[in-house]
């Protein structure tokens, strides 16, 4: 089939089960020296013209999935065996059908604005692009989109709420840390002070915001720094929900020239959750929800509404580290295979016994060697 509409390469793990409508190509600053993601590309705004070819298009393979459902007698509706007939003809429809039935399936009322930062787009071309996805997929009531902090202090309260208005309805920022020379040494193009002018500016508009925080990212000269001053930010901000996206360094970053240079030495599982407990310790005098909702975060439970859950997200912590040497060890592992997904994983003794072994063998042989193992594992969690 020929319909198709342009995708781009990430969106946040909470928008899943978006509809993705790419607005701008790649990332405007490109210079972040964790992200490999727009390495190479150039920065592009799509035309408004383009953008809503993409979204009828959207609409149209929708009508076409639909108009399948009757035949296949789900009477419209888009069911798994619908979603199952569309992925298993590869020959009849590409990735845009794909998307489009999953994104049914799950109920097709988000949309996610991609790429890197959306609302670098002028607030009118941005308007009228949410205008026409409300036209056209009235079902949705959910729109949200990447963004930097500069350019949400670049937008007035009143473009901001124009937007709302129209549709957008939460905003995710990588905020990274809150600490200014660390800010600078990953080459952020931010300052602390940015960061919470525009958050505020978000706040102020009624548009939920989203903001991600990188755990280790300050290595083992600025942990604690990173922790305190990110904290610092986030309580100037108070966004609705604080995510965690712990650090890895990638092959092919300019981090990772840095650390194999010595200028930078990353921190290892434990001590990383060491700089969260002193990251939720400083919370303080915020509504936030904190979310840990990535693999490469070892505590996928760690989460709460504060300040009501402050203390039961330290204690998740606490106990983590009560767990023995070998105990911890052998999460660390089931965590980084993908097995274990909570402590209570632990308790499942078959599964605790096939990883003993291994741990036993690491600890024999060379303990370091279970992590430099791991560490391509952790790589493809990116």
């Amino acid at each position: 089939m020929s319909l198709d509409f342009e995708q781009g390469p990430i969106r946040p793990p909470s928008e899943a089960k978006s509809l993705l409508i790419r607005v701008t190509r790649n990332c405007p600053w490109n210079k972040c020296a964790f992200c490999h993601t727009y390495q190479g590309c150039d920065f592009e705004l799509r035309s408004v013209e383009d953008v809503k070819k993409d979204i009828q298009a959207a609409r149209d393979i929708a009508d076409r999935i639909r108009e399948l459902s009757w035949k296949m007698g789900e009477g419209g509706r888009v069911s798994r065996s619908i979603v199952a007939a569309v992925y298993a003809n590869e020959h009849l429809y590409g990735d845009a059908f794909r998307s489009v039935a999953a994104w049914l399936y799950y109920g097709g009322d988000s949309v996610f604005l991609q790429d890197a930062n959306s609302l670098i787009l002028k607030t009118d071309d941005l308007l009228e692009v949410l205008r026409f996805i409300k036209e056209t997929f009235p079902q949705v009531n959910r729109i949200t989109s990447y963004c930097r902090s500069k350019t949400a202090k670049r937008k007035s309260v009143e473009e901001l709420k124009k937007l709302y208005e129209a549709g957008l309805s939460r905003i995710h920022i990588g905020l990274e840390t809150g600490y200014d020379p660390l800010l600078k040494f990953i080459r952020k193009g931010v300052t602390a002070a940015e960061h919470i002018e525009g958050g505020k500016n978000i706040i102020a508009s009624g548009i939920s915001l989203c903001e991600y925080v990188m755990p280790g990212l300050g290595g083992d000269r600025w942990s604690r720094e990173h922790a305190v001053e990110t904290a610092r930010v986030l309580n100037a901000i108070n966004p609705d929900f604080i995510r965690l996206r712990s650090l890895q360094v990638r092959r092919g970053t300019a981090l990772y020239d840095m650390m194999k240079k010595g200028d930078f030495r990353p921190l290892g599982d434990e001590d990383v959750l060491r700089e969260i407990r002193v990251f939720i310790e400083n919370l303080e005098g915020i509504a936030s929800t904190l979310i840990s909702d990535h693999i490469l975060n070892l505590l996928e439970e760690l989460e709460g509404k504060l300040p009501e859950d402050k203390e039961k997200m330290l204690a998740t912590i606490d106990r983590y580290f009560g767990l023995s040497d070998e105990g911890r060890m052998i999460y660390r592992l089931g965590r980084r295979r993908g097995i274990y997904r909570r402590m209570d994983d632990l308790s499942d003794p078959e599964v605790y016994g096939r990883l003993k072994a291994v741990v036993d063998n690491y600890s024999a042989e060379d303990p370091d060697k279970m992590d430099r193992d791991l560490d391509p594992i952790r790589q493809n969690f990116i």
